[in-house]
């Protein structure tokens, strides 16, 4: 039995897929001479998110009236799930590394959202191989982003509370600066502050264009960070929260493929070419394009410790496993039938880290915290770690402990 599983994985693990991601990887190792255009890559972006979305809906028309509580209380499960997930990560880091409490805040953010990019390599791996799943998952994949924003926004308005300076030191942390006391006669002054904030917050409002390349490869400068400071649960933050790009792209997706199937329109039946055909080779570019970021951001571990790699490449797992338990106890608990890949797609959605909404979030919310780091670890440690050994390994974890959930 374990020589099957090994054989398994090895199959999955080299899958041309994958390989596409291996390459990508090595260019910056080898020192190629070649740029992937950014315009390109937010081109491909958008479609992935609409495909993915626009498929779902088709798949969400066709449920029952009678599996609508069913598939409500599985994405509610997901979102209490990566609820956890970010607070495990937080106290997680605390003993396995020596980052500062806004980083650690940050990354459990990332770590409690998800990830698009992850979630279609996981689809046409799953679909590759012949594992069938559940198609209305982009749903949970849309509800399972936010939780990490929230997760991130409450833990650093924690720290503000305690004492957090501008530099994002807190007061018993070696770095802190001393906040300079006003004096009773410089009220004008405050006003004039504050008006500054309103007019620096109404800037932000007016910045926040359609724009994915800030919010995927974001390159922040510290001075920059601090002019562009917003109130956290401002509207600008919430925004980023509820209506950023990528999860309106998502969400769009979704309600034009459900109200097209309910009109009898269904792209997945019609063997549409851009969105049907075209997917593969799209997510072919896509991950030879990540593994060249993933490849760069591994430079920004250096100073992060071995911890913080352990837990990048190792944490995953956890959560994902998580994932699958937590999910088999709800088909059992509800009688509910999930397909094979449900299950593993869900072990993604627990086990994968944002790096699309949460730098956007972290831009305007958090900049007290490291630019970097948080994106060192969800796409040079767990984006690759996920797609080339996790997704695989899911796979037979899942086969594993379907034996204890027979009736599942």
């Amino acid at each position: 039995m374990l020589y099957e599983l090994w054989q398994n994985f090895i199959h999955n693990l080299f899958k041309p897929l994958l390989l596409f991601f291996y390459f990508g990887f090595l260019i910056p190792i080898l020192k190629v001479r070649f740029e992937f255009p950014y315009v390109i890559y937010q081109g491909l972006t958008m479609y992935l998110l609409v495909a993915i979305g626009w498929q779902g809906g088709e798949e969400l028309a066709k449920v029952k009236p009678a599996e609508i509580d069913n598939i409500a209380g599985f994405v509610a499960l997901g979102f209490a799930l990566n609820f956890v997930i970010g607070a495990l990560t937080y106290l997680l880091l605390r003993y396995l590394t020596r980052l500062r409490r806004v980083d650690r805040a940050t990354v459990a953010g990332y770590y409690g959202s998800d990830s698009a990019g992850t979630f279609a390599t996981c689809v046409a791996v799953l679909t590759s191989v012949g594992i069938a799943f559940d198609a209305y998952m982009p749903v949970l994949l849309a509800f399972m982003e936010i939780p990490g924003c929230l997760v991130a926004l409450y833990l650093v308005a924690r720290l503000r509370h305690r004492g957090m300076d501008d530099s994002g030191y807190l007061p018993d942390e070696h770095g802190y600066t001393a906040p300079v006391k006003v004096g009773p006669g410089t009220a004008a002054q405050r006003e004039r502050a504050e008006g500054v904030d309103e007019r620096i917050e109404r800037g932000i409002e007016e910045e926040l264009e359609f724009s994915l390349e800030k919010r995927e490869h974001p390159e922040w400068d510290g001075d920059t960070l601090q002019r562009k400071k917003a109130p956290l649960f401002s509207r600008a933050i919430l925004q980023e929260v509820f209506l950023n790009p990528g999860l309106i792209l998502l969400v769009g997706g979704i309600a034009i493929g459900f109200i097209g199937a309910l009109q009898g329109q269904k792209v997945v039946h019609d063997q549409n070419e851009l969105f049907v055909a075209a997917f593969q080779g799209v997510l072919c570019l896509f991950l030879l394009e990540m593994g060249m970021t993933a490849s760069r951001k591994l430079r920004d571990l250096k100073l992060a410790g071995s911890g913080f790699i352990v837990f990048g490449l190792l944490a995953p797992n956890a959560f994902a496993t998580l994932g699958i338990l937590g999910a088999y106890c709800y088909a059992n608990l509800t009688d509910t039938h999930f397909q094979p890949g449900t299950y593993v797609l869900f072990a993604v959605l627990c086990g994968s880290a944002s790096y699309i909404t949460l730098p956007a979030v972290q831009r305007l919310g958090i900049p007290e915290a490291s630019p970097t780091l948080p994106l060192a670890a969800a796409l040079g440690l767990t984006f690759s770690y996920t797609v080339t050994i996790g997704i695989p390994l899911y796979i037979e974890i899942n086969h594993a402990v379907a034996h204890w959930f027979p009736s599942s």
